[in-house]
Parts: C-alpha cells; structure tokens; sequence
C-alpha cells in the first residue's frame, strides 16, 4: 500500500473537485443550477450502479453502516450543498468559500466528540497553516459578483450551515468506514441515492425541474459538461473523499479537501489568462507548507 493513503486520496479528491467545479460552472451558464444540481445527481447514482453490476463490487455492508451513508447522505448532500448554494443568493462566491473553510475545524471538534479522533501537535499547526493560506488566496480573488454585493449576515448563516453539513456528512461516513472495510464505490452509491430520492422529487413538485429532456436536447454542449462533472465529482470524487476519510482522520481529509482555491490558481492564470496577485501566490505557498506538515505528522 502507498505511504499516506488516506492523505494522497484527500488531495486527489480536491484535484477532481477542481475540475469538477470548472465544467459545472460552464454547464451552469447555459442552462441554470437547477438542472444541473439534479441532474448531476441522477446521473452519478446510475453511474455507480453500473460500476456495481459491471465489476461485481463486493457490496455487503450491514444495516447500519448502509443507515450511517444513507444519513451521510442526506446531511452533507442535500443539508449541506442546498445551504451553500443558498448563501451565493446573498454573498459572492468568495466570502461562501471562505466560510466553508471552517469544515475541517468543525470536522476536528466533531470527530473528537463522536469518534475519538485526535490531533498531534504538528497536525494542528498543519491545519491552521494549511487554512491560513487558503483564507489568503480566496480574499484576494474578487469575483464577478463581490462588486455589488456586501456581506450579509444570513447569507453567512447559510454558508457556516453548509459549512456543517459538509463537516457532518463527513463524520457519518467515517462512522460507516470504523464498523468495518466498505468498497468506496458502494459508499459513494448509497450517499447518491439518499441524494437522490431526498433533491429529484423535491425539485419535479416545485416544478423546478419538469423537462430535463427539452433543455438538454436544445443543449446538447450543457448535457455533457454535466456529464463530464458527474464523473470528476460525485463519482471520482466523492468517492475518494470517503476514502480519504476511512484511512485518516476526518479533520486532515476536510483540511487537504479544501484546498480547491489553491489548485484553482494555475487553472485560471492558464485557461483563463487570470493575473496571480503576489499575496494569492503567497497563500498558495502558505498552503502548500501547511499540507507538507500534515505529510509529516
């Protein structure tokens, strides 16, 4: 097995997350979040069933731990990310993820709580190095929407909610992962599919989402972005987010997780021709520091 298992997984899971955020961002644009929130979800839960039946995944878990990612599930899925994306109504995409970058010290004092988990020394200071670094690169990246947009304290209030429900669905699945070994492509399979049954009937009764097959067919572009963002995402990587957390502790998973706003800085300077700032590239090294202390915790 390779050295730091459940830290290179946490690390790979942000690098899917990355990209993932850039094809949903583009398939957002063209058709609304809406349908690509569901469809996504939809389309990740057949995904994984496929997986299941075509590689004979061992798929026998017990009635709680299948209870532990079904409510895993429902908390950092539907609880979480319907928070989240409540709180971009009322503040930029910034200061959202800013708060969001609580979740790995919510993860801490939750796992310490519920699973006994601890920290070393080093570890912490890895944790607050890591997430002083991040908070320095997202305060520096203005976004389209910050200009006109002030700070509002319920829009922060959902974001911190997000921020729990992602800390929360976290700790859940590691509950699942400590009563036994469960094949991260079945966990994944069981979170989607509390996603599933909680966001599709919700959104089709509020007629939010009435006819998939229309929009997608006169956007043809949109459907596959949303498929590519399916696969880097709620399969790839949610899946290797559970694996991160099964081999090491949800704190340090939640803290590598975050790192997305650093992976982002070459994505945009490359892609998007997006000029670096000396205190964005300053965080990136800030960041870059602190992960190499979880390394050597």
């Amino acid at each position: 097995m390779l050295p730091f298992p459940g830290e290179l997984a946490a690390l790979a899971t942000a690098c899917m997350w990355t990209a993932s955020s850039l094809v949903f961002a583009a398939a957002t644009i063209r058709i609304g979040s809406i349908y690509v929130n569901v469809t996504r979800i939809i389309a990740a839960a057949v995904m994984l069933f496929i997986l299941l039946l075509l590689f004979g995944l061992h798929v026998e878990i017990s009635a709680s731990q299948t209870g532990f990612l079904f409510v895993s599930g429902l908390v950092g899925l539907v609880f979480g990310d319907t928070f989240l994306f409540k709180s971009y109504e009322y503040n930029s995409a910034r200061i959202s993820s800013l708060v969001m970058s609580t979740a790995p010290a919510l993860s801490a004092v939750f796992g310490y709580l519920l699973l006994d988990e601890t920290l070393s020394p080093i570890g912490i200071v890895g944790m607050a190095i890591t997430l002083a670094g991040i908070a320095m690169v997202v305060l520096d990246r203005p976004d389209s929407s910050s200009s006109a947009m002030h700070p509002s304290t319920i829009g922060i209030f959902y974001a911190f909610l997000g921020s729990v429900g992602q800390a929360g669905g976290l700790i859940l699945a590691k509950a699942a992962f400590v009563q036994g070994p469960i094949n991260g492509f079945v966990a994944t399979f069981v979170r989607m599919c509390a996603a599933f049954v909680v966001i599709l009937p919700l959104n089709w009764l509020a007629g939010r989402y009435r006819e998939p097959r229309r929009v997608f067919t006169q956007d043809r572009r949109a459907f596959w972005l949303t498929m590519l963002g399916a696969v880097l995402g709620p399969v790839l990587g949610v899946t290797l987010s559970l694996v991160a957390v099964s081999y090491t502790t949800v704190a340090i998973a939640a803290t590598l997780m975050a790192t997305v706003p650093i992976l982002m800085l070459p994505t945009v300077w490359f892609l998007q021709k997006e000029r670096l700032t000396f205190r964005a590239i300053v965080g990136a090294f800030v960041a870059v520091g602190g992960v190499a202390l979880l390394f050597l915790r």
